[in-house]
């Protein structure tokens, strides 16, 4: 958490019969308040930071275990799909990818096995490096063996997924520091800070995808205000955990209402579609929710806030 100032830190010692009158300690009244909007905002903002910190104590240990399967969550999905509708898949690659027999049953089988094999090393907090590496491949060769690398709205949000697999490796180069902490490596400790820089920036690219598809309204114009603004903090690193958790809040919200496959018939090609994003948006939840765990960061204003 992002350290406050305590605009009233005065020593304090107790008056004896021979102290002379002292004058008192400057103490913002409410007209003070009332005519600096920056001091409401400072104590708006610390009153919400103690009530999220007394609320969300019993759930913060689990938070990083969420966040690490949610990110991996649309793997296992499409691993799944990929399983069940198995003909259909080599159907498209050979018809429209023009892949010859048995490259892409060849192409199919590698995706499945590195996309359980690598969530499973995710989840167990095995080999993550390793593991993360695997998924970065995933996506890379699904976007050139689909089609699908120049598709605007697929190359956004797999930034954002991206962005939370890098979040799952800069968490296991912290864990892998406190395992061997006897000699500290600065090199390392500068690679992660580079590491969570890149990948909280690239987590709020879900948000530009959604800007710019999809029609204008009262609501969407709304939340894309509010998704922006949220989104310019956690890339500067200015109250991040506290963006982060307001956009995973934002994201639940808009994934449950805009992505509902469970409401659309089996037999409907928008089916599809609609579980893709959701399962993604999941994903890029889980990053947001690695972000409010480990915080921004070494290269960021909360950080530097710290220094003075």
């Amino acid at each position: 958490m992002a350290s406050r100032i305590n605009i009233n830190r005065v020593p304090h010692s107790y008056p004896t019969a021979y102290d002379p009158p002292r004058q008192r300690s400057y103490v913002p009244d409410e007209r003070t308040f009332q005519e600096d909007p920056v001091a409401k905002i400072r104590a708006v903002a610390s009153k919400v930071e103690d009530y999220v910190d007394q609320y969300s104590q019993p759930l913060r240990p689990h938070l990083p275990n969420i966040g690490r399967f949610l990110i991996v969550v649309t793997f296992l999905e499409d691993a799944l799909r990929i399983i069940t509708q198995w003909s259909d898949q080599i159907w498209y690659l050979q018809k429209h990818r023009h892949f010859p027999w048995g490259l892409s049953h060849l192409f199919l089988l590698i995706n499945i096995v590195t996309m359980l094999g690598a969530s499973g090393a995710v989840i167990a907090q095995k080999y993550t490096e390793i593991a993360v590496g695997g998924l970065l491949g995933v996506v890379v060769i699904q976007g050139f063996g689909y089609g699908l690398i120049f598709d605007l709205n697929f190359f956004l949000r797999n930034l954002s997924v991206i962005g939370g697999l890098i979040m799952v490796f800069s968490e296991s180069m912290s864990k892998r520091k406190a395992t061997f902490a006897g000699i500290p490596s600065l090199s390392e400790n500068d690679s992660r800070k580079y590491f969570q820089l890149t990948g909280r920036i690239l987590l709020i690219f879900l948000f530009i995808g959604f800007i710019l598809q999809g029609q204008w309204s009262i609501a969407r114009v709304f939340v894309s205000i509010l998704g922006l603004a949220a989104c310019g903090m956690i890339a500067v690193g200015f109250k991040a955990k506290w963006s982060a958790a307001f956009l995973v809040l934002l994201l639940s919200i808009f994934n449950v209402f805009i992505n509902n496959w469970w409401s659309v018939h089996s037999a409907h090609p928008q089916r599809d579609f609609l579980k893709y994003d959701f399962f993604q948006t999941l994903s890029i939840v889980g990053g947001l929710l690695l972000l409010v765990t480990q915080g921004p960061g070494g290269l960021s204003m909360d950080e530097k806030k710290k220094e003075y």
